[in-house]
């Protein structure tokens, strides 16, 4: 949409801005060049890292063979985080209501170091692949792994999937003015092509690339801004007066917030309460940053522990990043854009936007399209799809893996290694056949302040999940029974709060807010409190009540148990299972060999011409399938008996937590400069 023209079409005038491409709004000549040497390199890197890694074993795919160094794992870890959805979201919410949400990107460089030191060396000495499987092996039975499982899919496809969706068509309609669907099946389909052939290390390599373009693009972008408004004093006097000239009379619609350049807000009557951001908003970031599989397999994918650590500490600097490039630019979007990025009247916004409700989700985006130059806006295109396809990577390979590991081995437990691969490899290509037909659902139910919307939501379905692992992790006693009623009577509640706010949603600021009093009294923040509250209780009561977990839910799966010697039984497990494997290949080399001499056989009753033709044809079919079985990373099930996979490494290392002291002293030192640095920034803006 041509946000100037519709402008100009209602005879409102435009606030002033530079438009270096002569006002065009839309990518020119070099902006598609950049776009389409962008996408060259994202695939260049995507195959070398195809050639480099094995993905044709169930570590190498989906934890990229454990040999990830820590600056492509916090590179992922950071890219991983910051969709698109942060681009649009955190920028509109800026814009909205000043720098109240970025408390969840400082909450989260707290979180990420707790992973790192506290959780991280649990789930490396437990030797887990997967969060559902960690409780599987601390609690024992099935139905809370499933439950888990189940859970994060569908919070994956329904929220993660459909946000970056939502954003990335926000900057993809209003640059390059595509069909949504023609645009999103081309990104899917080079996401998808990556993600499918190289596994986790391909995904990894790729989210370093796309990392450092986001970050060359958003901070170009953001020196762009302050110049355009006349720098940090500009920023501070022109947020306050940045009110649009058309508003519903005798309201508060379009006003800025008093305490905008705030975190810590009033605990009553604001829309950040300061003690729901300090306990209410760290449950269920500890959910997403300690126990949610899309983050904690990058770090289960370094070689060592200190590399684990040292990629936290990386994504905990780069989170400080945000705020300078993506939350303030935002805010100087609405001063430089009023009437369009502040909108109050719901028929001047849904005229700008289609949005009633508000238009401060573009605010991102018309900063690019106006103060850009021909080719940084190629750039920042190129960002946000990095921003898209690096969320959308992380999203498919953690799917692909709880589905692969948790649900179809509980329902196949006997499947080989090569049904593992083929299973894993296409149900990534379900999910991006679903992420097609999710479009409709998330263009019809985008929200004013979209990064608000999803951590709302995010609240009551997180925290009793949070609860859960923080108690197996560090309460010997707990035991399924507490854990799963815990769970489900915890989900339970969540959800019957999100209902309540689907049913009735917030009223426009021009309206009374008549809803119930749980809604209307009780912010999200404090409600995610109270419902980890209730989750702890309920896990509490019932371990108690009942029996004692056994030994073998204790040993190497808690914090104070990590040390514990690995037991001669899971050793064995491993070989039994490495045994399997091979019977499988060797199976399928024999059935190859069986085929082979049938061939053989026929052929020779057959004329030689036609012999000769069979074989061109059968070489012909080889290679085509060689080359196949190679993109799918498979090609090692396929090859003859002199070449056997390569013998697993010994247990002793899979579960090792053993440091080198000049790295441990290295990356303590740095723990103690990020946490006193967040201390500081977050003391600063309280």
């Amino acid at each position: 949409m041509d946000f100037e023209s519709e402008f100009e079409d209602r005879g409102t005038s435009m606030p002033p801005t530079q438009s270096p491409s002569g006002g065009s709004n839309t990518l020119g000549t070099v902006d598609i060049v950049v776009l389409v040497v962008y996408f060259l390199l994202v695939l260049a890197v995507g195959f070398w890292s195809m050639c480099r890694t094995k993905r044709s074993t169930v570590d190498g795919y989906f934890l990229a063979g454990k040999s990830m160094s820590w600056w492509p794992v916090g590179a992922s870890l950071f890219a991983s985080n910051i969709g698109s959805g942060h681009f649009i979201g955190l920028a509109g919410s800026g814009a909205a209501a000043g720098i109240g949400a970025i408390a969840y990107e400082w909450n989260g460089m707290v979180m990420v170091l707790l992973l790192g030191w506290l959780f991280l060396p649990i789930y490396i000495a437990s030797g887990v692949t997967t969060m559902p499987e960690y409780l599987q092996r601390r609690f024992g039975g099935r139905r809370t792994q499933l439950t888990i499982a189940v859970l994060s899919l569908f919070i994956y496809i329904f929220t993660k999937i459909s946000v970056d969706m939502y954003a990335g068509a926000v900057f993809i309609q209003l640059a390059l003015r595509w069909n949504i669907y023609l645009a999103i099946v081309l990104l899917l389909t080079i996401t998808a092509l990556y993600t499918v052939a190289g596994g986790l290390a391909a995904v990894i390599y790729t989210d370093a690339v796309q990392t450092a373009i986001m970050l060359a693009g958003a901070l170009t972008l953001m020196g762009y801004s302050f110049v355009e408004v006349g720098g940090w004093n500009g920023l501070m006097e022109g947020y306050p007066d940045a009110t649009p000239s058309i508003r519903v009379p005798n309201s508060t619609c379009g006003v800025p917030r008093e305490d905008a350049f705030h975190i810590f807000r009033d605990p009553l009557n604001s829309d950040l309460p300061w003690p729901g951001v300090i306990i209410g908003m760290s449950i269920p970031s500890m959910w997403y940053w300690c126990s949610d599989q899309v983050i904690v397999q990058r770090s289960l994918s370094a070689k060592t522990l200190s590399h684990a650590k040292g990629g936290s500490l990386l994504a905990a600097y780069l989170k400080i990043l945000p705020f300078f490039a993506i939350m303030l630019p935002g805010m100087i979007s609405r001063i430089l854009f009023t009437d369009e990025v502040a909108c109050a009247d719901p028929d001047v916004c849904s005229h700008i936007c289609g949005n009633s409700v508000g238009c401060s989700d573009i605010a991102y985006a018309k900063l690019v399209m106006e103060l850009l130059p021909a080719g940084l806006r190629g750039l920042m295109m190129a960002v946000m799809i990095a921003a898209l396809m690096s969320s959308l990577t992380s999203i498919f390979n953690s799917s692909s893996t709880i589905f692969t590991m948790d649900l179809w081995k509980s329902f196949r437990s006997h499947a080989s290694e090569w049904e593992l691969m083929i299973v894993g490899r296409v149900f990534v290509l379900v999910l991006v056949v679903v992420s097609v037909l999710w479009i409709p659902v998330v263009q019809a139910s985008q929200g004013g302040q979209l990064f608000i919307y999803i951590q709302s939501i995010s609240t009551y379905l997180q925290p009793p999940v949070s609860i859960i692992f923080l108690l197996g992790c560090f309460w010997k006693r707990a035991n399924e029974k507490g854990a799963f009623w815990a769970l489900v009577l915890g989900l339970t509640v969540g959800c019957i709060r999100m209902l309540l706010d689907f049913i009735y949603p917030t009223p426009p600021c021009y309206e009374e807010d008549n809803r119930p009093g749980v809604l209307k009294y009780v912010h999200y923040l404090y409600f995610s409190t109270l419902l980890s509250f209730i989750t702890l209780v309920i896990a509490v009561v019932v371990s108690l009540a009942t029996e004692k977990p056994s030994p073998e839910q204790i040993s190497r799966l808690t914090w104070f148990t990590r040390f514990d010697p690995v037991k001669p039984k899971e050793q064995a497990s491993s070989g039994e299972q490495s045994v399997t494997n091979l019977e499988v290949i060797t199976s399928e080399n024999n059935k190859v060999n069986v085929e082979g001499r049938e061939a053989t056989s026929n052929n020779g009753q057959t004329r030689h011409h036609d012999s000769a033709s069979s074989v061109s044809s059968s070489r012909s079919q080889s290679r085509f399938m060689s080359m196949f079985f190679w993109l799918c990373g498979l090609e090692r099930r396929r090859e003859g008996e002199d070449n056997p996979p390569a013998p697993p490494a010994s247990e002793q290392n899979f579960y090792s937590l053993e440091e080198k002291p000049r790295l441990r002293i290295i990356t303590n030192v740095n723990l103690i400069i990020s946490m006193a640095v967040t201390a500081f920034i977050i003391g600063f803006w309280a």
